[in-house]
Order: structure tokens, then C-alpha cells, then sequence
């Protein structure tokens, strides 16, 4: 079984983004988790211990342009996987992260 983090970080800002609800949704849409970014803009783990397959984090950050970013991934090992964010006020980025 794989286990999930995420980071989100405020690049307009130069630091973290605290308070970012996140929740982990399944390929169908239903919501398996959920955390709040901490004060270095980290929920440590979500889900628990997850299968292979296909899932969603969606961010609600509520900025002036995006209310939320949804990042679509897929889980095809059984290792840690971690999910960064990179916001800004009109763009954002991801990537896997370790």
C-alpha cells in the first residue's frame, strides 16, 4: 500500500500556505480524506494507506482567479508519494515530489 502527503506553497509570497483545506477524492469523486495545510503549508499524510489506482486532491485555496485546483494523479507503486503545490495568484504548478 502507497501513502500520500502535500506541500503547498505561496510562490507570489515567498512562503508556505497555511490553512488550505485539501481534501483526497477517489476516481469516482468521493471524498476518502481531508486535512488543512499546518504552519509550514504541510497535511503529512492522507488517506491512510492507499491502493494503486487513481485519485484527486482537491486544494481550496479561494484565490482572486482559482477558488480551488484539483490535481489528478495515479498511484501505481507501493511507496510514500507527495504531491506539492505552487500557487500564485493567476497559475499554479505541481509535480511528484518525494
Amino acid at each position: 500500500m502507497a501513502t500520500l502527503s502535500t506541500h503547498v506553497l505561496d510562490t507570489a509570497a515567498g512562503r508556505p500556505a497555511t490553512g488550505v483545506p485539501v481534501t483526497l477524492l477517489d476516481a469516482d469523486g468521493t471524498a476518502l480524506a481531508d486535512g488543512v495545510t499546518d504552519g509550514d503549508g504541510r497535511v503529512g499524510s492522507l488517506g491512510g494507506e492507499l491502493p494503486t489506482g487513481s485519485y484527486r486532491l482537491r486544494f481550496e485555496v479561494d484565490g482572486p482567479f482559482y477558488p480551488e485546483v484539483v490535481v489528478a494523479f495515479r498511484i501505481a507503486a507501493d511507496e510514500h508519494h507527495h504531491v506539492p503545490l505552487l500557487l500564485s495568484p493567476f497559475g499554479y504548478s505541481t509535480y511528484r515530489g518525494s
